[in-house]
């Protein structure tokens, strides 16, 4: 696990792209970091080539990982332009997400996957 939050993208190019992020957040910063996973999420809904996008959190079963946030890409090259202006939005706002998971306290796993 790790709190890496760099971008590594798919090999192959067709078909869509799944970002999948799991995080083990503890109980006292859980709220708030849902609701900052929630506001990420709606901007990245407003992207071109996102299809979809959600914040789980876990109500049942023995994982380590409470939190899931999933976003499915309709290409490699809609997560690169995401990239780019989701980067560019949060050195407007000020925002750190590499601080902000590591001041929580929160452990990621983190990666992309397409359908099997």
């Amino acid at each position: 696990m790790s709190n890496d939050t760099s971008v590594a993208y798919p090999v192959s190019a067709s078909g869509p792209v799944f970002r999948v992020d799991k995080f083990a957040v503890p109980a006292e910063a859980r709220q708030a970091f849902i609701a900052q996973m929630q506001r990420i999420q709606q901007t990245l809904r407003n992207l071109p080539g996102c299809l979809r996008a959600h914040v789980l959190d876990q109500t049942g079963g023995g994982s380590e990982f409470n939190v899931l946030t999933l976003v499915e890409w309709t290409s490699e090259q809609a997560v690169a332009s995401a990239t780019e202006l989701v980067k560019k939005k949060f050195a407007e706002e000020g925002f750190d997400p590499v601080e902000f998971t590591k001041k929580a306290g929160v452990l990621s796993d983190q990666g992309f996957y397409r359908i099997a």
